[in-house]
């Protein structure tokens, strides 16, 4: 069995499957993928994800707000985030974390909602799901200042082996998605073939980053079993030790999720 660790159920184009969120659900599990965390990014859409882990058992979720969603004067409070944590079916927080990749000129804002997520993780205990891009050195020294007790994972992850292997060294996770079967993805490979077998995820973080053969479409749940294959041919292992693997994995970072088996 494959989890799709990072998934946004509410954004996927459904054009494929006639604008059915169950039908595209449906043809993920046929193919294998027997779990789903879909991901919370604002405060608007906290409302649909806990809709729809409501909705499918086999669906869990996070609240957060991702860097890119912040508003000047309107951050989140610490408050509302614990509100919105307080849900069986909310699994994890975030996402969150900086990207000065698009927005460099926010930087302070960012890492103020970084540390309030941080605080949030500090005070539940839920892991935090983090996206970094272009801001490798301020993501890992809030990590390091933050101390968190449990781990968390680097999503979509696309920095170098340094920055994993600090990451790894401070007890969180690497999650790959479909940007590792790119052409141009040459040091992300690297990284793919050194992450350790116990800290390692796959996602889709669809509907966004679809793997090759379908990159410039739409991304599905469905194709994490593209980036799985991929993976395990990379590392020279079997598909099916990797599903397993990385299954197992997901159950030990988010305690709280209802997968069956």
């Amino acid at each position: 069995m494959l989890v799709d660790s990072h998934c946004h159920l509410d954004r996927l184009d459904l054009a494929e499957h006639g604008g059915s969120l169950d039908a595209a659900l449906q043809a993920a599990r046929e193919r294998g993928v027997g779990h789903f965390l879909c991901i919370g990014v604002s405060a608007d859409n906290a409302a649909a994800v806990k809709g729809l882990a409501e909705q499918y058992a086999d669906v869990d979720c996070s609240v957060g707000i991702h860097p890119l969603d912040l508003t000047p004067g309107a951050e989140p409070a610490l408050q509302w985030l614990l509100d919105e944590l307080d849900h069986p079916r909310v699994i994890a927080i975030g996402e969150t974390g900086l990207d000065y990749h698009y927005e460099p000129q926010a930087a302070e804002l960012q890492q103020a909602s970084f540390r309030l997520h941080l605080q949030a993780a500090q005070a539940t205990g839920k892991p935090v799901i983090i996206h970094t891009r272009a801001a490798r050195a301020d993501t890992l020294a809030l990590l390091r200042e933050a101390q968190l007790p449990q781990a968390g994972v680097l999503h979509c992850f696309t920095e170098d082996w340094d920055m994993a292997k600090a990451a790894l060294d401070l007890g969180y996770y690497i999650s790959l998605s479909g940007i590792v079967t790119f052409r141009n993805a040459d040091a992300l490979r690297d990284v793919a073939r050194q992450v350790p077998a116990d800290r390692l995820l796959v996602e889709t973080d669809s509907p966004y980053l679809a793997p090759i053969p379908y990159r410039g479409k739409p991304n599905l749940p469905q194709y994490v079993r593209e980036v799985a294959e991929y993976l395990a041919m990379l590392r020279g292992e079997s598909y099916e030790r990797l599903a397993e693997q990385t299954t197992t994995n997901f159950k030990r970072l988010f305690p709280m999720a209802h997968v069956a088996g």
